[in-house]
Formats: structure tokens, sequence, C-alpha cells
């Protein structure tokens, strides 16, 4: 049997076509190191290239992660916020090139027009990149939660006058923002929350959950592999039950 990973024994034919991740962890990690939340958050933002890299050489097709949520962003101390915001206008101006030439499609999950405008500007900028042979979307959620993203959906088919006997669970989905994506595979929480966050509730119906106590920066390609291991082990159901 051939197998792929570096670290794990993986087989190719059970890889998650997308994988979902809530990245937890950051401010904690930085705490116990003695470093400032800045710092903590850069080192998050440095793992999450590697993750992204690996998903790459894994042939994952898909990858969604959570950076900043609605409830979250807003009630966040500014400097806090802001070291999040200059490290989105870093990654996306560092790796506008090299995704392109990898063929890695960023797009953006919720409503970043909220953002600065500097902001805004450099997400454009990466979301303008067009593909030639794309081997993985890469989803990052910016001002997102799932609830709003269902209601934003709810007032688009309405304000479309679509009528309600044409509404149903194919409709809804093209609605949202992960309009003609499948739903997640695989979604990780990092950090040892166990709970969701308002991520992706429409999505994840039937995506297998795994949690972890590591710390998303800790969580590098060795510890992405064993979540991926531990769900190749799993046995599929897509229903209520036995």
């Amino acid at each position: 049997m051939k197998v792929v990973g570096d670290y794990y024994r993986l087989d190719p034919k059970r890889m998650p076509q997308h994988i979902a991740i809530i990245m937890d962890g950051n401010r904690r990690w930085a705490r116990a190191r003695g470093k400032t939340t800045t710092e903590g958050h850069r080192a998050g933002a440095q793992n999450l290239v590697k993750i992204v890299e690996h998903c790459e050489h894994l042939g994952v097709k898909y990858l969604t992660v959570y950076a900043l949520s609605t409830e979250n962003w807003r009630k966040r101390a500014r400097a806090e916020v802001r070291g999040i915001f200059d490290l989105l206008v870093r990654i996306a101006k560092e790796k506008k090139e090299e995704y392109k030439r990898k063929g890695i499609k960023f797009f953006v999950l919720g409503n970043f027009q909220a953002f600065p405008l500097r902001v805004r500007r450099a997400i454009e900028e990466m979301l303008k990149i067009v593909k030639r042979h794309e081997r993985l979307k890469f989803n990052v959620a910016l001002n997102y939660g799932g609830r709003d993203e269902i209601v934003r959906a709810i007032r688009k088919i309405i304000a479309d006058g679509i009528k309600p006997s044409e509404v149903d669970e194919q409709l809804i989905a093209r609605y949202l923002d992960t309009n003609g994506q499948p739903d997640p595979d695989l979604i990780i929480r990092t950090g040892g929350e166990i709970r969701l966050s308002n991520f992706l509730l429409w999505q994840l119906s039937y995506s297998e959950l795994y949690f972890t106590d590591t710390l998303w920066p800790d969580f590098g390609p060795k510890e992405l592999e064993k979540a991926i291991y531990d769900y190749q082990h799993r046995e599929r159901r897509f229903g209520g039950g036995k």
C-alpha cells in the first residue's frame, strides 16, 4: 500500500478531502513562555504557514481555518487586534507569489469588509490571484460566525425572490460562504477546549471531530498527521447511528 506522510503511515486513498481547524491557544502559549500576546499570535501565524504547506504536501484539497470570529475581534484589546491585522497583511504580501506558484488558492469566509482599508486591500490582492493548476483551496474565516453565515444566506435567498417551495439543502448550500466546496471531512480544535464556537455550523453535520490539548503554535505537521491517522481509523457513518 502506498503511504504518504513524514511521521505517520497515512493511506492516500482515505485522505480527508477537506480539513477545517479551530486554531486555539496562541495567548496561552505566549503566557506559558513569558511572551506577549502578539508574540503568541506571531508563533501561531508561523505554524499556520507550515500547516498549509503540509496539507498541500499530503494532497488535501481544501483547508479551512478559523482565524477571527465575529464575536472576538471587536472585543479584544486594540493592540492585540492591531497585531493580528499586521500579521494578516504581512502574510498576504509574503505568500502571494509563493502560493500562486504552488497552486494554493486563497479564499475568505466571513465579512472582511469591516476591517481597516490596508487589511482589506491586502486580502483583496490575494483573492485576485488566479491559478492554472489549483492544488489546494485555503479558506481563512475572518470576522466569521456560523450563525451569521446562515443569516446572510437566508437574507440573500429572500432578496433573490426565491419561493419557499424552491428552498432545499442544496440551494442553501449555494448561498453559504463555502459555495462549491465539499463539507469538511475532519474538524480539528486545538488548545484543549471541547466545543465548536460557532464554526461552520451548517457544514459540519457529518464531519468527524478531533480535539487535542496541544496549543496551536505547537500543532505542527506531526500533530496534523496524528489527527489524520485517527480519522483514517474511524468508521464514518452518515446518519443517526448504527
